[in-house]
């Protein structure tokens, strides 16, 4: 089951938000300090996050990461599913990247309530962005 999100994708949504706050070239290590994260993991993360195009690097002096866009260019679902390297299914057998359909999709009765939930989770996170979450406050619970 995919309900719950990874390490991976909740370091990598910090990190863009990170980058969201701070203009300019941010090297990995001021990222890591602030994350409190480990640079050698945040590496792995960074390299995701370049890959799908969502931020730019530069070597040497003066460089480091930067994002690509504008921070309400990037919603949270499009973070996560850069970074989870999978899509925000709640269950397997609605991942269609599997390209394989749950032989018993048609005949499960919980079926619609996993559909649902991924509709309602997707579009959620897809309803915020980076640039939101730089001005939300943070809020206990």
């Amino acid at each position: 089951m995919n309900a719950r999100l990874t390490q991976k994708g909740r370091h990598g949504l910090r990190v863009m938000v990170d980058l969201a706050e701070h203009d300019g070239w941010v090297s990995l290590g001021e990222v890591a300090e602030r994350q409190g994260i480990s640079r050698k993991y945040l590496e792995g993360v960074m390299a995701q996050l370049v890959a799908a195009g969502y931020v730019e690097s530069r070597r040497g002096k003066g460089g480091g990461y930067r994002l690509a866009k504008d921070p309400s260019a990037y919603t949270v679902g499009s973070v996560l599913r850069a970074t989870e390297g999978h899509s925000l299914a709640p269950v397997d057998c609605l991942d269609c990247a599997q390209d394989a359909a749950c032989p018993k999709a048609l005949e499960c009765p919980t079926q619609p309530v996993w559909a649902e939930l991924g509709r309602i989770t997707s579009e959620f996170l897809d309803s915020k962005t980076l640039a939101d979450l730089i001005r939300e406050p943070v809020r206990m619970l």
